[in-house]
């Protein structure tokens, strides 16, 4: 059965194998918070890519969540050319800090980190790729651009409507909210008539519904998302 969304896995849950990580990548070492099931299966990877203030504890604890559901989730610090996320701590700093990351730069970090997971006995090879707002958008991104992975689900990525020519490889999903002020309800029509071949789906709710540390957290449309994503998940990726 699916994990609720609405709770915080524990960090230390004796389940899970859960810690940071550092790997070569082209302009350095790439620090990512991988987090698995402890019962020795052959899992699918899922890459979090994470939102506009950095790899913080609601990332990797989204990270744990799709580990009790049976997955491999590396959840990449895509700040990590700028000095890394730690430094910012998820404040407004951050997501001024990160408009210096380019989607370049973080298709190489999301390269460095396949190439990682590929190495590892516990994973069967299917790769899909998760991403929340900052990350949303680099979801669908990566659904265009990036090789060896087989989905992609992005949550209110507000860039999309501007590569919504680009078109996806592999199966991809979209969640939105109804009254997301970054994400009018016209950027999403634009985006399902250019793109009809995407699942899009729109819930009750401002943009971050699905964080659990906003104000703007929705549970019920979390709740919703969460299950979509995973079926997608457990469709493609096994």
């Amino acid at each position: 059965m699916a994990q609720t969304v609405d709770h915080i896995v524990d960090p230390n849950d004796s389940s899970l194998a859960s810690e940071m990580v550092q790997f070569p990548g082209p302009a350095g070492n790439v620090s990512a918070y991988v987090s698995r099931p402890r019962d020795g299966r052959n899992l699918g990877t899922v890459i979090v890519i994470h939102e506009n203030r950095g790899l913080i504890g609601h990332i990797k604890d989204v990270a744990r969540h799709f580990a009790k559901d049976g997955f491999a989730a590396i959840a990449v610090d895509c700040m990590g050319r700028i000095g890394g996320s730690d430094q910012y701590n998820g404040s407004d700093a951050a997501t001024e800090a990160i408009k210096k990351v380019t989607g370049a730069m973080v298709a190489e970090d999301l390269t460095a980190a396949l190439s990682f997971m590929k190495k590892q006995s516990y994973v069967n090879g299917k790769v899909g790729v998760v991403g929340y707002c900052w990350g949303g958008s680099l979801a669908f991104f990566s659904a265009t651009r990036l090789e060896d992975i087989v989905c992609a689900v992005g949550y209110y990525g507000s860039q999309i409507v501007d590569g919504v020519h680009e078109v996806p490889k592999i199966p991809i999903m979209l969640h939105f909210g109804d009254s997301d002020a970054s994400i009018p309800l016209s950027d999403v029509e634009t985006i399902r008539r250019a793109r009809p071949e995407v699942a899009i789906h729109v819930y009750p709710g401002k943009h971050g519904f699905n964080c659990d540390a906003r104000a703007n957290y929705v549970p019920a449309s979390a709740q919703i998302a969460f299950g979509r994503t995973l079926e997608l998940l457990w469709k493609h990726v096994g």
